[in-house]
């Protein structure tokens, strides 16, 4: 896991640019919306594929564990522009603490007819009774 502050790469009266991703190559992108908090998304991993997470509002607790859980769970929070990068063979989870916003881009199948084809589903590492009220 890989957890980074996206910030400014230029800027002048105009406004502000900022870099999410520079020389990646990225397969599929996607918006996902959540519109409540208490959510779980996730508890699974990919073979094969490197996911990018960029929070564009709100917030989330990422959860993830090595494939071969031979480390605890850990967590971290990611808040608005911030990025999480799930590597290969990392179970992760998504404790969607409120409504949020967020673009995953995927180096590898994850869109269209192939979106579950690097999908594997584990015995959860984030459970509701983990979620704090």
């Amino acid at each position: 896991m890989i957890h980074q502050k996206i910030t400014p790469a230029t800027s002048d009266e105009r406004g502000v640019i900022s870099d999410i991703l520079y020389k990646t190559e990225i397969h599929h992108a996607a918006i996902i919306e959540s519109r409540r908090g208490g959510l779980i998304r996730g508890n699974h991993y990919h073979k094969a594929t490197t996911q990018h997470i960029f929070i564009t509002k709100g917030s989330l607790r990422y959860w993830y564990q090595p494939i071969d859980r031979n480390q605890p769970v850990k967590s971290i929070v990611v808040r608005e522009y911030e990025m999480v990068t799930t590597p290969p063979l990392e179970i992760h989870a998504l404790e969607i603490l409120e409504p949020n916003q967020f673009v995953v881009f995927s180096q590898g199948k994850r869109g269209g007819k192939d979106y579950e084809s690097d999908t594997f589903r584990v015995p959860p590492i984030l459970t509701p009774d983990m979620i704090k009220a």
